[in-house]
């Protein structure tokens, strides 16, 4: 199991559904139950969850996470193929992520600092502990 994402099911998930999350993710498919509910995710801590205004692209993002301290590496969680699973630039997840309308968890720092994006534009939040 990675390290950003067991940090992201101890952290970033409502106390309650924690426990779940770790568990699905010591297998294939329980991985990939939780990224098929990315898409309208409605677990994440509303305590660290931060929304972002839909105004906001790739590179405002970015630039927001860097100020918090953000590596130029992340590992992403996605339902995107692509990247799921892979630790890219983080210039490159993001750009592969915001409005994609896929949905997909960028850990910068796990535990500490991640993007989330669910389907559509409504959903984009900071997670930040």
């Amino acid at each position: 199991m990675n390290s950003h994402e067991q940090e992201f099911a101890r952290n970033f998930v409502v106390p309650e559904k924690r426990e779940r999350y770790l568990s699905l993710l010591q297998s294939k498919r329980g991985r990939k139950k939780i990224l098929n509910g990315f898409n309208h995710c409605r677990d994440l801590d509303p305590r660290l969850a931060k929304l972002i205004p839909t105004n906001h692209n790739a590179e405002s993002i970015e630039r927001l996470l860097m100020q918090k301290g953000a590596a130029e590496t992340c590992h992403v969680m996605s339902e995107n193929p692509e990247i799921d699973g892979r630790d890219l630039p983080l210039r490159d997840a993001l750009s592969k992520t915001v409005a994609m309308d896929a949905g997909t968890l960028i850990s910068c720092i796990p535990g500490k600092l991640a993007y989330f994006e669910m389907e559509g534009f409504d959903g984009r939040y900071i997670l930040e502990r």
